[in-house]
């Protein structure tokens, strides 16, 4: 039998975890909704809360800049 090989930049070797990732939030954001529908909560001192803080920033100096669906997910 033989193997084939194929090469992979460092680029695209990093940057193959990102639909993954995205994928997952996503599906784990969806989850924890339906869950508490009504109480939906982020602990200050999580990466995601931070985002969403910096999310929140930018929108209220009007710097949001608004992406697809298939931009964002690649769908």
């Amino acid at each position: 039998m033989t193997q084939h090989r194929t090469a992979v930049s460092l680029e695209d070797l990093v940057n193959a975890p990102e639909p993954l990732i995205r994928r997952i939030v996503r599906e784990e954001l969806a989850r924890a909704a339906k869950k508490e529908p009504d109480i939906f909560y982020l602990e200050p001192d999580t990466p995601l809360y931070g985002d969403m803080a910096e999310i929140r920033e930018r929108k209220m100096r009007k710097e949001t800049v608004l992406f697809s669906h298939k931009e964002v997910w690649g769908e």
